[in-house]
């Protein structure tokens, strides 16, 4: 048995396998809060952005922008690159995973395309640099504009199976610059057949369409398959205001989801840290959230 990440310590939490991590998880029944952050940006005083997203309740901290051939993180000095990822785990006591994007080189994009470097691609190659640098889970999804599709994440998916031994996310927030759908009972059961432990799906109340009924069905579907769901912010409404966020967290927890994400549009690197704490406090109460805010990763 696991403690439930909502009130694990630091030196439990970093020992975790992925599925021991993904239990923890789940025993905490729809309050984890993950903080997506931008790594190649500086934040606060030459801090990095994972330690202030820790610093205001974040369970989980997910890097956006990484490049697992090329590591480095604004704000954080290494003697060596290849202990980049231990160090942000050390100095911020929390799991740390990564986007990898599973670029569709023949999507249908209806924007314009983005190229992105082979160490944020995901390969073979970047899912062993990312299980050598220590990266506790993967996440693939994609950023907008890159020509992800849901083909390539369920291929990706089945790639890091063989190549990543820690927790694997898989999902889209938005279309990625691709005519699909985002979220879809077909592409959920693909990824799950694929392996994902978690199936990323956007919060209800982010992408146009997208509905409370939807979520649910998806939510039940990965439920029975033993797997978890996490709702993501992923369209810039992290920068909307506590209210905002407030009412999205509400309406996604009834859903039943067991991760709540929150994007890093908020100074274009990290959410609005008000944002991070009312999602925290939204799901959890005062309670929890004080407790992780305030428990010393030295515990």
């Amino acid at each position: 048995m696991v403690t439930r990440i909502i009130s694990a310590n630091a030196s439990e939490i970093l020992k975790m396998n992925g599925a021991e991590l993904k239990q923890s998880i789940k025993a905490s029944e729809g309050r984890t809060v993950l903080s997506e952050n931008v790594v190649i940006e500086p934040a606060i005083d030459g801090l990095t952005t994972s330690e202030i997203a820790a610093a205001f309740g974040a369970d989980l901290i997910l890097l956006n922008l990484f490049d697992t051939l090329n590591p480095k993180v604004s704000g954080l000095t290494v003697d060596k690159p290849e202990d980049t990822v231990k160090q942000l785990q050390k100095l911020t006591g929390r799991p740390i995973g990564v986007n990898l994007e599973p670029v569709d080189e023949s999507a249908e994009m209806e924007s314009t395309k983005l190229q992105i470097s082979a160490g944020r691609t995901a390969t073979v190659e970047s899912m062993k640099a990312a299980e050598k640098l220590g990266f506790n889970f993967v996440c693939f999804t994609g950023n907008p504009g890159t020509g992800v599709t849901n083909k390539m994440i369920a291929k990706a998916v089945k790639t890091a199976k063989e190549n990543f031994s820690g927790l694997i996310i898989a999902g889209k927030m938005h279309g990625a610059g691709v005519d699909e759908p985002v979220a879809n009972e077909e592409s959920v059961k693909a990824f799950l057949d694929a392996g994902a432990d978690v199936i990323l799906v956007p919060a209800v109340g982010t992408v146009p369409g997208f509905t409370s009924e939807e979520l649910i069905k998806i939510v039940k579907i990965v439920h029975e398959h033993g797997g978890l769901v996490m709702s993501t912010i992923g369209t810039s409404q992290e920068s909307s205001g506590a209210q905002t966020v407030h009412d999205i967290a509400l309406q996604n927890k009834i859903c039943g989801v067991d991760i709540q994400h929150i994007g890093d549009a908020g100074w274009g690197v990290v959410p609005p840290t008000e944002t991070i704490f009312e999602l925290s406090k939204t799901i959890r109460g005062m309670n929890h959230t004080i407790s992780r805010m305030a428990r010393s990763i030295n515990r």
